[in-house]
Formats: structure tokens, C-alpha cells, sequence
């Protein structure tokens, strides 16, 4: 059994999404949009970030960490906020002693769609299909819960290769 917190980084908004992996099973827990303050800096937004990542560490003590990586968007600007945004989500996690495991998009969609070619609606479907949710999860939780399932099916193809019997609260056996 391990909690894995996967966050979808961003200047603006920062999705974040925690499942509980219990074998082949994934259980939905918790996940929503912490929305930064647009009307302030950026140091002061980033702020806001490691608050809001540290309550929710604290909250639900997840053991494992999965964040989709930069992409290089069109604009060299917002490419390099959401860049410190990253690097700031990645710092709250790792002062709380967690490991970061990063993937990118293509991985994420990989893992969760069977495409990484699949659109942000896909994702969200395939989320709310994975995790039974009752309803779609907003846009980027759902990018964040598709961190952790990638991060989830990722250990559990390592734990496959490597022939370990059981994992055991996170440790291999």
C-alpha cells in the first residue's frame, strides 16, 4: 500500500492529486487546483505553493511523489515561471523527505490513455474511469492524478522486472 501524490505544476494553478496504490488496485483520496494569486509576483505566488503543498504532505503523508516535467512552450517567459514553479513544488516535496519521480506528458498520457498523443478531455475521461470518480476532475487535478497513476503503473512494471514477491508499505521483499 503507498499514497502517491502527483502534482501538475503551474504559475497560475497547480493541480495535485493523491491515489492509494494497493497492488493493481488505485483508490482515489484527494485532489483539487490550488489557485495562485495572479494579482501578485511571482515569489509571492510561488510562497502560496510551498504553504499549499506543505498542508497537503502534512495532511495526508504520502509516501511517494510523481510531477510532470517542463515542456518548452511557444513563450520563453511562461516556460521559465512555470520552470520555478516546478522547482519550488519539487522543493516543498523534498523538505518533507520525499522522492520526486518525474515524468513527462507523453508518459502521463501514455500511461493513463494508452496515447501520448491523447487530449487534456481524454485524460480526464479515462481519470474519472480509472479511479471511479462520480464525476470529471477539473483539468489539472486530473493532469495530477494521471501523474500518480503513471508513477503507479511505473513501480509496479520495475517491481514485475525485477521479480520481487511482495511490496510491502512501499518496500520491496
Amino acid at each position: 500500500m503507498a499514497l502517491i501524490l502527483g502534482i501538475d505544476p503551474g504559475s497560475r494553478k497547480t493541480g495535485y492529486g493523491i491515489i492509494n496504490v494497493n497492488g493493481n488496485q488505485h483508490d482515489y483520496v484527494s485532489s483539487g487546483v490550488i489557485r495562485l494569486p495572479v494579482e501578485q509576483e511571482l515569489p509571492e505566488r510561488i510562497k502560496v505553493l510551498i504553504q499549499s503543498l506543505a498542508e497537503i504532505i502534512e495532511t495526508h503523508c504520502p509516501q511517494q511523489v510523481a510531477i510532470e516535467q517542463v515542456f518548452m512552450a511557444k513563450n520563453a517567459g511562461s516556460a521559465l515561471k512555470l520552470g520555478q514553479a516546478r522547482g519550488a513544488a519539487i522543493a516543498a516535496c523534498v523538505a518533507q523527505h520525499l522522492e520526486v519521480a518525474e515524468y513527462s506528458a507523453r508518459q502521463i498520457k501514455q500511461a493513463v490513455v494508452g496515447s501520448g498523443a491523447a487530449d487534456k478531455e481524454q485524460v480526464q475521461h479515462m481519470v474519472k474511469v480509472l479511479l471511479k470518480l462520480p464525476a470529471m476532475p477539473q483539468e489539472d487535478a486530473a493532469d495530477a492524478l494521471g501523474a500518480a497513476i503513471c508513477h503507479a503503473h511505473t513501480q509496479a512494471s520495475l517491481i514485475n522486472l525485477a521479480g520481487v514477491s511482495r511490496v510491502r508499505r512501499g518496500r520491496l521483499r
